[in-house]
């Protein structure tokens, strides 16, 4: 089993940088500047809070790190764009065990990742995560007996109106309605 590995100068910062670090995080996600540019008014950030500036070597590398993360994001949204047009209501709670079980999936994967760059934060993260998927879950299941009881309703109607228009008495429409739809009076 591999340690978490050597941490980084940027591992290292005191929790008065966290803000400074998510901030070049999101400007490496724009896109919008360069690596070099961002890395130089981090520093500046840092060293006006008294910090030791980030060498160039070691943001390369968490911004690679980012990167691929973004990568691997973007990579799973298209996957689920693609899927995202078979999800209708009537297939509401298949769509979504298949769904979690896909975000399963990608949190052991992530809890498998060999790199050791985890964090007790990250372990929080994918545990909400797991228990969003289970909740939605059961959302999903709620939602489909209510869209079964309204269209138990509906067809119940029909049947009751369909044998009311054609002369059928009482008995033979409940009849009916349990025949073709197992609901009783």
């Amino acid at each position: 089993m591999a340690g978490r590995g050597r941490l980084s100068s940027i591992d290292l910062l005191p929790e008065e940088a966290e803000d400074d670090i998510v901030w070049a995080c999101q400007e490496l996600a724009a896109r919008k500047r360069t690596q070099e540019d961002i890395r130089f008014e981090l520093n500046d950030r840092l060293e006006a809070k008294g910090l030791e500036g980030i060498s160039k070597s070691a943001f390369n590398r968490k911004a690679m790190r980012l990167a691929a993360a973004q990568r691997r994001m973007s990579e799973a949204r298209a996957m689920f764009d693609g899927l995202a047009s078979q999800f209708t209501a009537e297939d509401v709670d298949e769509n979504t065990v298949i769904l979690g079980e896909f975000i399963k999936t990608l949190i052991v994967e992530l809890v498998d990742d060999q790199s050791g760059t985890k964090t007790p934060k990250q372990a929080m993260e994918l545990a909400r995560a797991f228990h969003a998927t289970v909740s939605a879950q059961k959302i999903s299941t709620d939602r489909r007996r209510k869209i079964e009881a309204e269209f138990a309703a509906k067809a119940s109607k029909a049947v009751e109106d369909a044998g009311k228009a054609a002369g059928l008495s009482a008995d033979r429409i409940a009849q009916l309605r349990r025949e073709f739809l197992g609901v009783a009076t």
